[in-house]
């Protein structure tokens, strides 16, 4: 039987306005052998906090969320778990004892994917997508204030979208010493062909569903990535804008998702906290800072 594999890819932009890109997105694979035990996990974060803070709360979620889930043991939502409540108390620390960073939070969103399941663990409102069969889901749900009172049937859809409190997000790692973050207790069950998206609010506050789920169904992942963001910017970019599109195909030779290509040109590695060096490159068309991530196939 055939195993699955993904093949996708992963962009971050700080947008048209912003100056500096608060968020940060990661993709971890597992080592060779450890298929069946941990799976791969893709991570979007979206950091708020004002001048640099927002970016450090962000890439410490990222940092800490992949290191503690690699580290974990047990069930997948219980891994999950484990790592965002660990990233949530280095953020808070990280605020306690550098009074510039205080009041600094991200969201994070993240899928893993062991063989045929996928989990979904989030906080805030970056978003998780998947396209069936040409139809798009949303599988994660916004934790914003009209989010909420939508659900509660207070606001319309459009009254939601056009609400001056839009951007008013009920929880975020790093703003409480505790937090409690949606984790599926069950998986969804992947076939091939399925698609993943995860993107922050630069996305997906500007660009419609049905024009993502256009574009990851006619595009190869790392040009679907390319043309979202160009729609974004298109429409403003007022927000840092990340996407990453992970396509679902049948590995007939078992090899591993984790094998990875970073294209030459406006690549950004993410550096350590402590690390004062400047990591982003840019292009010949000096184009924006735009980080990028490529994988599989």
């Amino acid at each position: 039987m055939n195993r699955l594999r993904l093949d996708g890819a992963m962009r971050t932009h700080p947008g048209a306005v912003r100056p500096l890109n608060e968020d940060n997105v990661s993709y971890l694979a597992p080592p060779n052998g450890d298929q069946a035990a941990r799976g791969s996990l893709i991570l979007v974060a979206d950091g708020m906090g004002g001048h640099a803070a927002g970016e450090v709360a962000s890439a410490l979620a990222i940092e800490t969320v992949s290191r503690a889930y690699s580290e974990a043991t047990g069930p997948i939502p219980q891994m999950l778990a484990s790592a965002f409540h660990a990233a949530n108390r280095a953020i808070h620390t990280w605020a306690d004892n550098n009074p510039e960073c205080k009041g600094m939070g991200t969201t994070c969103t993240a899928l893993a994917l062991r063989d045929d399941q996928a989990w979904l663990a989030h906080v805030g409102d970056s978003r998780a997508y998947v396209v069936r069969d040409g139809v798009m889901t949303q599988l994660s749900e916004d934790q914003t204030l009209v989010a909420q009172l939508v659900r509660e049937g207070k606001l319309t859809a459009e009254e939601a979208h056009n609400s001056p409190v839009s951007n008013v997000i009920l929880q975020a790692l790093g703003s409480n010493p505790e937090i409690t973050p949606a984790i599926w207790s069950e998986p969804l069950h992947v076939v091939a062909g399925d698609i993943f998206i995860l993107c922050t609010d630069g996305l997906h506050g500007v660009v419609t569903d049905a024009a993502i789920a256009k574009q990851v169904g006619r595009l190869p992942p790392d040009e679907a990535c390319e043309s979202l963001i160009d729609l974004a910017m298109a429409a403003g970019a007022p927000d840092n804008v990340s996407v990453g599109v992970f396509r679902v195909v049948h590995d007939a030779h078992g090899s591993n998702s984790g094998k990875s290509e970073e294209p030459a040109g406006t690549t950004r590695r993410m550096k350590r906290l402590d690390d004062k060096s400047d990591d982003v490159e840019s292009d010949s068309q000096g184009s924006a800072q735009t980080r990028k991530l490529r994988f599989g196939g």
